[in-house]
């Protein structure tokens, strides 16, 4: 689970992710949305809202158990990382812990 958060929070510092609902709906729609990352405790409305956005803009979406807490600002609780490279490590690291969840 560390290496999840490590590889969000780090995404974020290097500025390649927005947070915050307006700034990811305003990422998503332009096309830059590489990953996007939903809180899960975030309502079902907020669930299936980013579901379909993302589904109709052929974006992936994962689900963390918190966001605020790896990007530093615990009121966000979605997030776009706008860098391929970086999708790839968060992806990874994703893997990584339902593997060992499992």
């Amino acid at each position: 689970m560390d290496r999840l958060f490590n590889a969000i929070g780090l995404c974020q510092k290097a500025g390649k992710a927005k947070s915050g609902a307006f700034a990811v709906e305003q990422t998503i729609r332009a096309g830059k949305a590489k990953l996007v990352i939903l809180e899960e405790t975030a309502s079902e409305a907020t669930k299936t809202h980013y579901e379909q956005l993302c589904a109709a803009h052929e974006v992936p979406l994962i689900t963390v158990e918190t966001v605020g807490r790896a990007i530093g600002k615990d009121a966000h609780i979605v997030m776009a990382v706008t860098d391929p490279n970086f999708r790839d490590m968060i992806e990874r690291a994703m893997r990584n812990t339902d593997e060992k969840r499992g």
